[in-house]
C-alpha cells in the first residue's frame, strides 16, 4: 500500500511523524483528505483536530491532534503540517480541557473556548 510521509510540527516542536495513508484537516476551503498520490497542494489550517490514518510495519492506528491554525503542504508524498499550536489527543488533559471550556463559556471569552473546542474534538477522535 501506497504511503505519504506525514510532519507535524508547532513553532516550539516537533509533535509527530511517521508514514501514513490517510490525513484529515480543516483548512480555509473546508476539510480536505490527503492520501498518496494528492495533487499538490499549499493551504492555511483552521482550528481544528487533525486526523492521522498510520501506516506502516505496525499496522494501521489513528493519530489525533487539536491544531490551532498554520499551514499544510503536500509535494511527492510529502506532507507537512504546519501549526501555531499543536497537541497530541493522547497529551490533552480532558478534565482541564472542559474546565477550560466552561469557563471560556461563563467568561464569554470566544477565543479561549474556541480552543477549549478543538482540544475537546481532537480527544473525542481518539
Amino acid at each position: 500500500m501506497a504511503e505519504l510521509h506525514v510532519e507535524l510540527v508547532a513553532a516550539d516542536r516537533k509533535v509527530w511523524s511517521g508514514e501514513a495513508s490517510l490525513v484529515v484537516a480543516r483548512t480555509t476551503s473546508g476539510d480536505i483528505g490527503v492520501m498518496p498520490g494528492h495533487q499538490p497542494l499549499l493551504g492555511v489550517l483552521e482550528p481544528g483536530a487533525v486526523v492521522i490514518r498510520t501506516a506502516g510495519e505496525t499496522g494501521e492506528g489513528t493519530v489525533s491532534a487539536a491544531v490551532h491554525g498554520g499551514f499544510i503542504t503536500f509535494s511527492e508524498d510529502k506532507l507537512s503540517l504546519v501549526a501555531e499550536i499543536a497537541e497530541l489527543s493522547e497529551d490533552i488533559d480532558t478534565d482541564r480541557a472542559q474546565r477550560a471550556l466552561d469557563r471560556a463559556k461563563s467568561e464569554a471569552d470566544e477565543a479561549a473556548e474556541r480552543r477549549a473546542e478543538v482540544r475537546m474534538r481532537a480527544v473525542a477522535v481518539r
